[in-house]
């Protein structure tokens, strides 16, 4: 008897142990994915019934909390909404968070264990609980050139700070209301959601960061021109063949340049020449004698085949591996598999500008208390040293030159040195060009670095390219925020 009743003993203490460990575990370890999981609507309802703390840009609020006469005692508000969306998201009463307002919600609601005292301190002073507020690395008057350069066009700019990685501006088009889908009306906030689903423009994709990437095409070229001077075997007066059509490898494809003729002139065209006039075959020979390891080896330098947080979810650019030399020849030039982000491409201009230093990119400059003490800052975070100094010195010249007179002539700023490159990339037979700009100015001392992504031709199907869609939006934005 007493043997049994020793072992029903232990399987209860071992019951015990198990339901102390499990209840720790989910308490103490994961509280705090529990609470970002986008499933878990408690948390959300919860997040209601305090004063959400406000996304601030420039010290002004651009996402706040307002009282509401209902049961959910706060409505959310976004200023200047379809500006800022792809910064702040928004919070519905019916569904997950997106933008900051998901990954900074523990902030946003006071629930974050850095605000644990504050939280504390408010059930003693029994004074209403009040969520962090965040400033947004976010330039409002960036911002807004940014916007009113892309138009109607389909696409997204960034622009960066080289020196530091923060991100000055994001915008992305076709955008859409955030204040539409937080109302306190569950069957409005459904209708105005499913209507965004059902719009085949897809407005609630961040295009600067995520949604179906596109192919880089020639901007892809800086990656593979860091490969060939990294590697000591190439400089910019290094030569190639020069012909007019380059049959590829093991294959019956023709590869030809944008101009349909030969490099300029000559039997031969130099490497600096072929990356001001963004001539594609002397970049697929290139690309040949680099090999596909080599290419890979430099773009996933720059980040590419990686996910990163800034803190929204960049999508991972894509690099592809186990390539054939036809298939290396069509990558390096930024074609076949090869996908990009906007944000991703703004890495790689912004580390040339600074001399070779990838910089990790930030929208969040810092987190405050309730009483605007501040609770986070955040420093500017070097990633990798991804090329050499006098390599980006060399890359920052050769793109000079492409704005100069070159293939990113429309980007041209009267007194200032724009070094930038463009890119028309192809995406099928009969399919609309997708049309690029990255760059920095100015360039001896870059301030700004700004990517350009125009899909869809930007309304030209094929007949629209890089230099003439893209660049001058660059050139616009850099204008403004260079005169402000």
């Amino acid at each position: 008897m007493n043997r049994e009743l020793k072992r029903v003993s232990m399987v209860v203490l071992l019951m015990f142990v198990a339901l102390l460990t499990s209840t720790t575990v989910v308490q103490a370890f994961q509280a705090d994915n529990l609470a970002a999981d986008a499933r878990n609507t408690r948390t959300l309802y919860d997040s209601f019934q305090v004063e959400r703390g406000a996304i601030l840009a420039d010290g002004k609020p651009i996402a706040e909390s307002v009282p509401a006469d209902d049961d959910y005692k706060f409505l959310r508000t976004y200023s200047n909404g379809p500006l800022y969306a792809p910064v702040t998201g928004f919070i519905p009463i019916n569904g997950a968070p997106t933008g900051l307002e998901h990954a900074l919600n523990a902030e946003l609601t006071g629930t974050s264990n850095s605000q644990f005292f504050d939280k504390l301190s408010s059930i003693i002073t029994g004074q209403k609980p009040r969520g962090a507020a965040v400033g947004t690395t976010i330039d409002p008057v960036t911002q807004q050139a940014a916007w009113d350069a892309l138009g109607d066009l389909k696409g997204a700019v960034i622009v960066t700070e080289p020196k530091t990685g923060r991100i000055l501006a994001m915008v992305s088009k076709p955008g859409y209301d955030p204040n539409t889908l937080t109302v306190h009306d569950n069957k409005k906030v459904t209708d105005a959601y499913q209507a965004l689903l059902d719009n085949p423009d897809d407005p609630l994709i961040n295009r600067a960061i995520r949604g179906d990437l596109n192919p880089p095409g020639s901007v892809f070229k800086l990656v593979v021109t860091a490969a060939a001077l990294e590697s000591g075997e190439f400089t910019p007066e290094s030569t190639f063949p020069n012909p007019a059509t380059l049959t590829l490898p093991g294959s019956t494809a023709v590869v030809t340049n944008s101009s349909r003729g030969t490099c300029g002139g000559g039997a031969t065209v130099t490497l600096a020449t072929a990356l001001r006039l963004s001539c594609n075959i002397p970049f697929a020979e290139l690309g040949l004698q680099l090999g596909d390891a080599a290419i890979r080896e430099q773009a996933e330098k720059f980040g590419f085949n990686s996910t990163y947080g800034v803190p929204l979810s960049v999508a991972e650019s894509v690099y592809p591996r186990d390539l054939d030399k036809a298939q290396t020849a069509l990558s390096a030039f930024g074609q076949y598999d090869v996908r990009a982000t906007p944000m991703q491409m703004a890495i790689v201009s912004a580390t040339i500008a600074n001399g070779g230093i990838a910089m990790e990119p930030n929208l969040v400059d810092e987190i405050l208390a309730p009483n605007l003490s501040p609770l986070e800052s955040f420093q500017a975070k070097e990633m990798a040293t991804v090329i050499s100094p006098e390599t980006a010195a060399t890359m920052t010249q050769m793109m000079v030159n492409g704005v100069k007179d070159g293939a990113a002539s429309n980007a041209r700023i009267d007194g200032v040195d724009v070094a930038g490159k463009t890119g028309t990339a192809q995406n099928g037979k009969d399919l609309p060009y997708t049309l690029w700009f990255t760059g920095f100015a100015p360039a001896q001392d870059p301030q700004f670095a700004i990517t350009v992504l125009i899909e869809d031709g930007g309304g030209l199907g094929q007949e629209g390219y890089g230099n003439l869609l893209a660049a001058p939006v660059a050139q616009e934005v850099l204008e403004a925020v260079l005169d402000k």
